[in-house]
C-alpha cells in the first residue's frame, strides 16, 4: 500500500455515482431485485465503471475504486452468493434491518417518519416490510459472481493503462452484514458471526488474489451502540465490539495486513446521530483489526473534533490513517482550506507520511446528488494539495 511520501495522497470510501442518469435509474431498479437482462445491464455497467475510474484519475485521486457500481447490500446480492438465506415479509413489530430500530429513532420519531416517507416515496418495499433471514447453515453459494466483478475491474484498469495504481475493492465486514441478516438458525450470536465470516472469507481472499486492496466496511464497530434498546453499559458493549474484531480478524487470517484497509463510520444515514459512541471508546479496538490503513469519519460535525484523540493514542508502526475530510452529511461543499486544516491536524500527531485524505463515507449511493459528490472529491483533492505544500515546505536554514 503506497504511503504519502512526498505529498498527501488522496482516496475515498468507495461508492461513487456515474454521470449517466439512465444508468443510475437502472442501478436502482437492479438493487431492488428487478431482473434486468445482462445484455441490457452489463454494457451500461461497464461504461459507468470506466467513466468513474477515469474521472477519479482526471481529478487527481491516487487510490481508486470502481465506484461500487452494481453492488448492493441487499438480498438481490447476497441471496445469489450465500446458501441458507430467505427474504420474507416482516412480522408485526419487526424491522428489516437493525439500524431501523434505534434509540435515536425513538427520540426523533417525526423526523424519521418524514425521512422514510421521502426515501420510499416511489413505492418500493420499505426496510420495515421485508427482511433477510438465515434459516439454515450458511454456505458459499456462488464464488463466480465476485470473480466476474474483479475480472471486470481489472480489465477496465488495463484498458485505461492504470494497473500501476493502488486500487481498492470494498466489501462488508461480517459484523456489518449482521445488521442486515437476522439469525433464525444458529441461535447464538458468536456462532452466527463466525458463520458469516466463513462465507465472506473466500470473497475477501479473491479480492486480494486479484491484486486489489481489500477494504472492509465496518460501521458495526461503533454503530451497533446506537441500535441497542435498551442501552447497555460501555463495558458490555466493548465485549460485543471485541467479538466483532475477533471475527473480522478470523476472516482475514490468510491475507497480509498491507493488503487491507478498514473503513469505520457511525452509519451513513443523514440524521441527528446524538447516540454515536465517542471514537475514543473504540479506537483501540479498531487498531486491533489486521489492516494497514484505517478510514473513518472526521469531517462531520459529530466527530470532527476527534482528531484530538491522536494526541494520546499512538498509531502503531507501519499503519496509515485515512480520515474523512469531506462529508456526505451536508450538501455544502467544504472549502479546500478546511480540508487542508483537517489533514494537517492529523499529520501533526501521527506524521504526514501516515495520512491519506479520504471521505467520511461513499459519495454515491443516493446519499447526495452525483454533482455534489464529485465536487466534494475535487475539494478534497485541492485541499490535499494545499496541505502538502504546508507539510512539505522547505525548512528555513
Amino acid at each position: 500500500m503506497k504511503r504519502s511520501s512526498d505529498r498527501i495522497l488522496v482516496s475515498h470510501a468507495g461508492r461513487l455515482s456515474p454521470e449517466n442518469p439512465e444508468f443510475r435509474a437502472l442501478e436502482q431498479r437492479k438493487s431492488r431485485g428487478e431482473d434486468i437482462p445482462d445484455e441490457v445491464y452489463i454494457p451500461q455497467l461497464e461504461a459507468a465503471i470506466r467513466e468513474m475510474i477515469q474521472r477519479q484519475v482526471d481529478m487527481g485521486v491516487d487510490v481508486i475504486s470502481d465506484g461500487e457500481a452494481g453492488r448492493f447490500n441487499t438480498f438481490a446480492k447476497y441471496g445469489k452468493r450465500i446458501e441458507g438465506l430467505i427474504y420474507r415479509e416482516c412480522k408485526p413489530g419487526e424491522v428489516g434491518a437493525v439500524v431501523f430500530d434505534s434509540r435515536e429513532r425513538r427520540t426523533f420519531p417525526g423526523f424519521y417518519k418524514a425521512a422514510d416517507a421521502e426515501r420510499f416515496k416511489d413505492g418500493a418495499p420499505t426496510n420495515n416490510q421485508m427482511r433477510m433471514v438465515a434459516v439454515d447453515a450458511l454456505k458459499v453459494k456462488n464464488i463466480d459472481i465476485i470473480a466476474g466483478e474483479l475480472e471486470r475491474f481489472r480489465r477496465i484498469l488495463t484498458e485505461l493503462d492504470l494497473n500501476d495504481r493502488d486500487a481498492f475493492f470494498p466489501m462488508m465486514s461480517p459484523g456489518w452484514l449482521d445488521h442486515f441478516i437476522y439469525d433464525e438458525h444458529y441461535g447464538n450470536e458468536e456462532e452466527f458471526l463466525y458463520a458469516l465470516a466463513e462465507v465472506l472469507r473466500p470473497e475477501y481472499e479473491a479480492v486480494v488474489n486479484a491484486g486489489f486492496i481489500l477494504q472492509l466496511d465496518g460501521p458495526d464497530l461503533p454503530d451497533k451502540w446506537a441500535t441497542l434498546v435498551p442501552e447497555i453499559t460501555l463495558e458490555e458493549y466493548r465485549k460485543k465490539a471485541k467479538l466483532r474484531v475477533d471475527v473480522t480478524n478470523h476472516a482475514l487470517r490468510n491475507i497480509p495486513e498491507e493488503m487491507v484497509r478498514y473503513h469505520l463510520c457511525w452509519g451513513s444515514w443523514n440524521g441527528p446521530h446524538i447516540d454515536d459512541i465517542p471514537f475514543a471508546h473504540v479506537v483501540d479496538l479498531m487498531l486491533e483489526i489486521k489492516a494497514q490503513a484505517y478510514s473513518f469519519e472526521a469531517g462531520n460535525v459529530r466527530h470532527e473534533h476527534e482528531w484530538k484523540i491522536w494526541k494520546d493514542v499512538k498509531l502503531p508502526e507501519g499503519k496509515i490513517l485515512i480520515p474523512g475530510v469531506v462529508s456526505h452529511r451536508t450538501n455544502t461543499i467544504e472549502h479546500p482550506e478546511v480540508v487542508s486544516d483537517r489533514l494537517q491536524n492529523f499529520a501533526r500527531y501521527v506524521g504526514r507520511e501516515n495520512v491519506i485524505a479520504g471521505t467520511d463515507c461513499g459519495m454515491g449511493g443516493g446519499r447526495m446528488s452525483h454533482e455534489i459528490g464529485w465536487a466534494k472529491i475535487q475539494a478534497m483533492v485541492d485541499g490535499s494539495a494545499l496541505a502538502s505544500r504546508e507539510l512539505w515546505q522547505p525548512v528555513a536554514a
